[in-house]
């Protein structure tokens, strides 16, 4: 069977991650959700996304597909129920379409023509861009125990100081000494090739995903994802970085989100409780205003490519769009649009000739092409956020 990944309805709550990807290709617990579908069902997905994305992420279709929402997060109910769909099957939650069979040669989908079969387990859907973090406690222990499953972890290192060592998971190649692990409150996951350095404490649920690295001294919370090679270091809570992402020194983040190849300077922090203790706002491009999260603790939501300069002061709630470059005193505005330049006493555009020429030498490091499709992508997303840039 072949299966498509599609974005749903939730792909505008999302930005500004899924400026620069899919639904599917978001991370959160420990994979991604293109890659918790895969493992689930045993088959490679492609995408249904938007026309700008998909050169990047195209959609392969054959005479049978089932298309599948990716806002929806697999279990093993869900995933039996996808993969028995026949013809003339959808799979719905409430009054929305989780998955569903179709051919190559349907034009359009009328669902009054389908057999409905209701999903009525309980199950992770990610609706809105705060879901990454708040959700993802519960998206990595379900992770862990997918990827864990009849495997062996390799031996904790005798240096290590370890609290409920059956919760702890090491990947080949993963190095840490005179570390402090505390599983108890969850799993830890450490991943192929990963470095945990010494004197770090951290408190599960956690992952460090492949190649990623955690610097001296490092206090981390759950539930916190460090994605495939990015650093983390001081003080990290509840916080998802997608990828290829640095927060390497002394400062905080938390309840926050940062997407792949952002940078924030040392001594960096944000703000994650307002001083009132009330419920945090945030910038929804949906409304173009800030919408309510039900939330008390929320920090930063950071799209690719963006960073910020040592000493930044990120208020409670703030939303950092693509390409973003962000320095000097003072707190910055809590809605930064995509290819700004500058800080809290104003801000001017970032030229794409400049940011790519960053974003060419940024991810050479990491050995990773800065190629034309990344391009194209980040003019589209300059040209769609031009409105929200003032000078």
């Amino acid at each position: 069977m072949n299966y498509i990944l599609f974005d749903g309805t939730v792909r505008n709550a999302l930005l500004p991650f899924t400026f620069t990807r899919p639904v599917a290709d978001i991370r959160i617990g420990i994979l991604t959700i293109r890659e918790k579908w895969e493992k689930y069902l045993g088959y490679t997905t492609t995408t249904l996304t938007e026309e700008y994305l998909s050169e990047k992420f195209p959609m392969v279709e054959m005479e049978e597909n089932v298309m599948i929402n990716a806002a929806f997060l697999p279990n093993d109910v869900l995933a039996e129920m996808v993969k028995s769909l026949e013809k003339n099957q959808a799979i719905f939650k409430g009054e929305e379409v989780i998955a569903f069979y179709t051919n190559d040669t349907q034009d359009e989908v009328d669902f009054d023509s389908y057999e409905i079969i209701d999903y009525q387990e309980d199950g992770l859907k990610i609706e809105h861009t705060w879901d990454i973090f708040a959700k993802n406690d519960a998206a990595l222990r379900e992770d862990f125990e997918l990827i864990t499953e009849g495997r062996h972890s390799q031996p904790i290192p005798k240096s290590v100081n370890v609290i409920a060592p059956e919760n702890i998971f090491i990947e080949e190649g993963a190095k840490l000494e005179f570390v402090t692990l505390n599983a108890s409150t969850g799993p830890i996951y450490i991943g192929k090739n990963a470095e945990i350095m010494e004197g770090s404490v951290i408190r599960g649920p956690f992952a460090l995903c492949e190649s990623g690295r955690v610097k001296l001294a490092t206090k981390v919370y759950g539930a916190t994802t460090v994605g495939p090679h990015s650093v983390i270091g001081g003080e990290v809570n509840n916080s998802v970085l997608m990828g290829y992402s640095n927060k390497g020194h002394d400062g905080f983040l938390g309840n926050s989100v940062l997407g792949e190849w952002c940078n924030i300077g040392a001594d960096s922090n944000n703000s994650n409780l307002k001083n009132n203790y009330e419920e945090v706002r945030l910038w929804s491009y949906e409304t173009e205003g800030f919408a309510k999260t039900g939330l008390q603790f929320c920090g930063l939501m950071m799209g690719d490519h963006s960073k910020c300069g040592i000493n930044t002061m990120f208020n409670t709630g703030t939303v950092v769009g693509v390409s973003a470059n962000i320095f000097g005193a003072g707190f910055p505005r809590n809605f930064v649009p995509s290819f700004s330049w500058g800080g809290a006493s104003g801000f001017t555009t970032y030229l794409t000739s400049k940011a790519f020429q960053t974003a060419k030498i940024v991810m050479a490091r990491r050995q990773v092409e800065f190629s034309e499709q990344d391009a194209k992508i980040l003019e589209h997303v300059f040209e769609v956020t031009q409105k929200y840039r003032k000078e």
